[in-house]
C-alpha cells in the first residue's frame, strides 16, 4: 500500500480511488433503486464519514468525481468535505444501471410482479436490455468505462475519488481484469483502487476494501452491490 500512503505518484497514471455509495433504506430493504433517487439512511451516513476519515489520512486527493444521484453525491460530498473541502464534480455517466420495470420493486417479489423484467435481470446475456427503459450490462459498461478513462486521461499523476454504485464497480472490475472471475458482492462504502495509465491499461490496487468499517458495520446481504445492482 506505499502508494497509497504516498503524496507523489509517477505522473504516467492516475491513480483512481472507487467507492461504492453509502448504505440507503432500499439496500437494507432489498429493493431495486436503479437510477430512482434515493438518499443515504443514517448508517450510510455514518459509513460515508468512516471511508472519509480514512481517505484523508491516505494521501493527498484532487477532486471527487460522483454520480449525481443522491446516495452518492451525499457519500461524494462527506468525503470531499473531510479531504480538504475539494471540488465534487458530478458525473452522470457514473449513475447506476437503468433498471427498467424493476425499479422500486422489492426483489423477492419482482419476479411475480414484473416476470419479463425479471426474467432480464436474471438471465447472462449481457446484450439482455430491461423492459421499461432499463440498460443492458453491455451499455452499462461503455458508459462507465468511457468515463473512468476521461477521467484517468485528465488527472495523470494525481489521486481521484469516484464515487458510484455497485453495478459500475463490477464494471469496472470487468474492464481491468476481462478474464478474472467475479469478486462477488461490492460492499457500501468499499474502495476499490485503480491505476489508470497511458496506453488505457487499467491496474488494480486494491479492491473490496472496508476495513474502515470495522467500528459502524456494513449490510451483510450487500444488496445492490451484486448481480441486483443499485
Amino acid at each position: 500500500m506505499s502508494d497509497v500512503d504516498s503524496s507523489v505518484l509517477n505522473p504516467t497514471y492516475a491513480e483512481i480511488v472507487v467507492v461504492r455509495h453509502g448504505e440507503t433504506e432500499w439496500n437494507a430493504d432489498g429493493r431495486i433503486q436503479g437510477h430512482l433517487d434515493v438518499e443515504l439512511n443514517d448508517s450510510g451516513r455514518q459509513q460515508a464519514s468512516a471511508v472519509a476519515d480514512r481517505l484523508s489520512r491516505e494521501g493527498k486527493i484532487s477532486v471527487v468525481y460522483s454520480s449525481d444521484l443522491k446516495r452518492a453525491l451525499e457519500t461524494a460530498q462527506i468525503i470531499a468535505s473531510c479531504c480538504g473541502e475539494l471540488e465534487v464534480i458530478k458525473e452522470p455517466d457514473l449513475r447506476e444501471r437503468h433498471l427498467g420495470d424493476l425499479q422500486g420493486l422489492v426483489l423477492r417479489e419482482a419476479a411475480k410482479l414484473s416476470p419479463e423484467a425479471y426474467q432480464a435481470l436474471s438471465n447472462h446475456k449481457t446484450d439482455q436490455e430491461i423492459p421499461g427503459g432499463g440498460e443492458s450490462l453491455d451499455q452499462l459498461y461503455g458508459r462507465c468505462t468511457s468515463s473512468l478513462e476521461r477521467i484517468g486521461r485528465k488527472h495523470k499523476g494525481e489521486r481521484v475519488v469516484v464515487v458510484t454504485h455497485g453495478g459500475v464497480v463490477r464494471s469496472l472490475y470487468k474492464r481491468a481484469c476481462p478474464n478474472g472471475r467475479s469478486r462477488g458482492k461490492v460492499l457500501n462504502t468499499s474502495v476499490n483502487i485503480l491505476h489508470l495509465s497511458d496506453g488505457d491499461e487499467w491496474t488494480i490496487k486494491s479492491w473490496g476494501d472496508v476495513s474502515h468499517l470495522n467500528q459502524t458495520g456494513f449490510l451483510e446481504s450487500g444488496f445492490g452491490g451484486d448481480k441486483t445492482s443499485g
